[in-house]
């Protein structure tokens, strides 16, 4: 959420200010007064501000820079991520990003077909989104009846079988399960036909430069680019590679250290 990231910044900043002003500044007024008008003693505020602006400048540097951790809240992304996973973003891998800006400092690297990616959503920017990169610039993607096809080349498909709902996606017992292939990513998705909008489900669509087309794996429960459109690349955060925790109404401990596909 952008309100801890402002918080943390703002936060980190006020206790460098006043550790550097009273390094500077108050510690030899104190000096210069002890004994006396006072006991040169510390105000509380410096104090803290000593001794938390450590620890909070090392949290915004790992956490702008390295990785971030996320919680997914929806089902969009069945059966890669449930609802109540906690999942690890790598924040470096498509750049070094200013925080609450976002603005890119180095271009490290670009999205690969199929990554699992979060970022700012395009009709909220306080909200963050995860889903799956489907099409990169230039890109020509259709989707239809449940098959995806990029480039004229339909994505490689391998049924698994009827899907076993679990906890907050019992809604999907009895979804088709596949296995789809997108460049160097194997990973699995679900389909259930009536859950399906057609109108805006199915279509063709050309990616244009410095845009991305994403889709959720719970390919009929998912509001991704087939209904808002493209996802601009100053708008990503960073790519999902690890589940860390799973907690939704109780843990779930076969969850915990699973790659993101």
């Amino acid at each position: 959420m952008r309100w801890f990231e402002i918080a943390l910044v703002s936060l980190t900043a006020f206790s460098g200010l006043v550790w550097l002003l009273d390094k500077h500044v108050l510690a030899k007024r104190r000096l210069a007064r002890a004994g006396l008008l006072d006991d040169g003693q510390e105000p509380w505020i410096v104090d803290y501000s000593k001794s938390y602006f450590p620890v909070l400048l090392l949290v915004l540097l790992l956490r702008t820079f390295l990785a971030e951790p996320f919680r997914i809240p929806s089902n969009s992304m069945m059966p890669t991520l449930l609802t109540g996973d906690f999942i690890l973003v790598n924040k470096f891998v498509y750049g070094l990003r200013l925080p609450i800006s976002n603005h890119k400092l180095l271009a490290l690297g670009e999205p690969e077909r199929g990554d699992v990616v979060v970022f700012h959503s395009v009709q909220q920017s306080d909200v963050n989104l995860v889903k799956r990169v489907v099409g990169l610039p230039g890109d020509r993607v259709e989707y239809r009846d449940g098959r995806l096809t990029i480039n004229g080349e339909a994505v490689p498909l391998r049924p698994i079988g009827a899907y076993a709902g679990v906890r907050s996606g019992a809604e999907m017992t009895g979804a088709q399960e596949l296995e789809e292939t997108l460049g160097r990513h194997r990973h699995r998705i679900l389909l259930r036909a009536e859950m399906r909008r057609l109108e805006q489900a199915e279509g063709e669509w050309t990616v244009p430069a410095g845009q991305y087309f994403v889709m959720g794996d719970n390919r009929d429960n998912s509001d991704d680019s087939r209904y808002w459109g493209y996802l601009p690349e100053s708008n990503l955060v960073g790519r999902a590679f690890l589940i860390w925790l799973n907690f939704d109404d109780g843990f779930d401990t076969g969850r915990i250290g699973r790659s993101v596909p």
